[in-house]
Formats: structure tokens, sequence, C-alpha cells
């Protein structure tokens, strides 16, 4: 995964993230909207000839992003201890 800022404003984020798909771009878009983002969307707009790209709106859409990557490392995190557990029974 390589990440790379493609604007930064003071209530707007846009980055690239190489080497990722729907599923991650996904997952923090939802997380992004319980964070109480103005709008988190992602995009592809070629599967093979562009990056994928997620836009955060928000008063803080740096601070938003954070958020939403802490929640689901600590869903990850939380799904592991579950896993764990249901391999001892």
């Amino acid at each position: 995964m390589n990440i790379k800022v493609l604007e930064k404003k003071k209530d707007k984020l846009v980055i690239e993230v190489r080497g990722e798909g729907h599923t991650l771009l996904n997952l923090l878009r939802e997380k992004a909207w319980n964070t109480k983002a103005k709008q988190a969307s992602y995009m592809i707009e070629h599967p093979y000839m562009s990056q994928p790209k997620i836009i955060i709106k928000a008063a803080d859409p740096v601070k938003v992003i954070k958020s939403a990557v802490q929640q689901v490392a600590d869903e990850a995190k939380e799904f592991d201890k579950e896993f764990s557990r249901a391999l001892k029974r």
C-alpha cells in the first residue's frame, strides 16, 4: 500500500491509495460517514489505468480519516479476539 495526498484543504482531503481496492476504501468511507463527514466517497476511475482515491469533506477531514482508520483497526482487533476464542471451543 502506498498513500499519496492529492489535495489537502481546510475542509477537504483527497488521497490516492495505491495497491488497495473496493474492500478497504468502502470500509473507510463507511467509517468516515460515522465520524460526521459531510461527504465520504471513493472512486476507482478505471481498474487498470488509475489508482483508487478516497474523498473526505468535513470540518477537519484529517481527523475524520484518522478516526475511520482507528475504527477499522479496533474492529480488526475485536475480530481477532473473537476468532481466537472460537478456535478454543
